[in-house]
């Protein structure tokens, strides 16, 4: 035998890698199946506990529920009670209530054929105060026309008023304008209407007479010792019929009268004056 003679070694055989790795996966998946299983727990207790209050609310509106419905039904019975006792009473009112309904249908009835008595006597009151209406009115021209036949009447024909009703009398006719007028004589020349300027020079109070200056047309004529109501007739270029100035009552100082224009006078100068505003 050899003194050189190689020793011989002996051992076991080493593990297998994928045994090792086996293990690994076993023992995820097993800690993986213990989350799951403890998650699923806890789930089913959270639905537990959440089905265990819904059906204590249901059973406390249940409760509440028939606590309401028998409270209605109570409330049923006394309102059936309360019909049944007033039944009669429903009853007796209809019947109150037709007899009212006549007497008032009676009642309008004869409140109708009253009315109908006072239009018809009414309407002939109306007839009784028209017809008194008309006869003032007849009345009134009546005396118009007397003191129209009172009036005294120029050569002209035109009527001659002597105040200020008569002058509202002569308007009434429409055929002249009428411009009343107060004249001072310390005052100078008065314009009168649109066309004439008057101005008073004198006056003599005992034999009412007075003088003035009468100015149209740019042209000034002297009225002297003229008589109250006496009336002054005179044309302008404007007119074709006569103007009439007529003095009704003088005292020391003043003189009151009016100036009658002819209508076609009055809207002549008043197409002048538009024209000359233009």
């Amino acid at each position: 035998m050899s003194e050189f003679q190689e020793p011989t070694y002996q051992g076991q055989a080493g593990t297998p890698r994928w045994i090792t790795l086996a293990i690994i996966v076993l023992a995820g998946v097993s800690l993986l199946g213990v989350g799951v299983g403890w998650s699923a727990i806890s789930h089913s207790n959270s639905v537990q506990l959440t089905t265990l209050q819904k059906s204590d609310e249901l059973a406390q509106r249940l409760a509440k529920s028939e606590e309401v419905n028998q409270q209605l039904q109570s409330d049923i019975r006394v309102v059936t009670d309360k019909l049944n006792v007033t039944q009669a009473d429903l009853v007796s009112a209809r019947k109150q209530t037709k007899a009212v309904s006549a007497q008032y249908n009676q009642k309008l009835t004869g409140l109708e054929t009253s009315l109908k008595s006072d239009l018809a006597t009414k309407a002939s009151a109306d007839d009784v105060k028209n017809l008194g209406g008309d006869v003032t009115g007849v009345k009134n021209d009546l005396a118009d026309t007397k003191n129209n036949l009172q009036m005294a009447k120029s050569e002209m024909g035109t009527l001659i008023a002597r105040n200020h009703e008569e002058i509202d009398q002569l308007r009434r006719f429409g055929q002249r304008d009428y411009f009343e007028f107060t004249i001072n004589r310390k005052a100078r020349a008065q314009k009168v209407g649109e066309l004439v300027q008057i101005q008073l020079k004198a006056t003599n109070p005992k034999k009412n007479q007075f003088t003035i200056d009468v100015i149209a047309d740019d042209r000034s004529f002297e009225k002297k010792n003229r008589s109250v109501n006496e009336p002054i007739f005179f044309y302008t270029g404007g007119t074709r019929a006569a103007l009439e100035l007529v003095i009704n009552k003088v005292t020391k100082t003043t003189a009151s009268g009016y100036l009658s224009v002819p209508k076609a006078a009055g809207a002549a100068t008043a197409s002048n004056s538009s024209s000359s505003g233009l």
